[in-house]
């Protein structure tokens, strides 16, 4: 079986940044990362609560010591890459699900709402 793994980020408006990165059965074609980059808003951002997959501010809130701010918080992750799975990777990231299921769920997404990400309320 063959791993991919999506790596993805929250950045505040101070430019703090939380990673995260899953670990995902199969493999990532250049056609699925076009498919998927066609649904990012300008080519980058997704709302992660919408596609189902762990929001990376609350880690980011954790690092820096610090509370949810209506200044410096917002509802959008950023979309790295997909990349081949290392065996370091397999060993040290539990399987999050599928390459293709993470397709779909970037495909059902018709518009980005915002009122799906807890940031909404800020």
């Amino acid at each position: 079986m063959n791993y991919s793994v999506f790596e993805y980020l929250y950045r505040d408006a101070g430019n703090y940044k939380a990673w995260g990165a899953l670990l995902l059965e199969g493999e990532t074609t250049e056609a699925e990362m076009a498919r998927i980059r066609r649904h990012l808003l300008d080519n980058e951002f997704f709302i992660a609560e919408q596609i189902g997959v762990p929001v990376l501010y609350e880690q980011l809130w954790q690092q820096c010591q610090s509370e949810p701010s209506e200044e410096l918080d917002h509802v959008w992750h950023e979309f790295c890459r997909i990349r081949e799975a290392t065996a370091e990777d397999r060993i040290q990231l539990p399987t999050f699900g599928t390459t293709a299921a993470l397709v779909a769920a970037f495909e059902a997404v018709g518009k980005w709402d915002w009122a799906l990400s807890r940031n909404y309320e800020l």
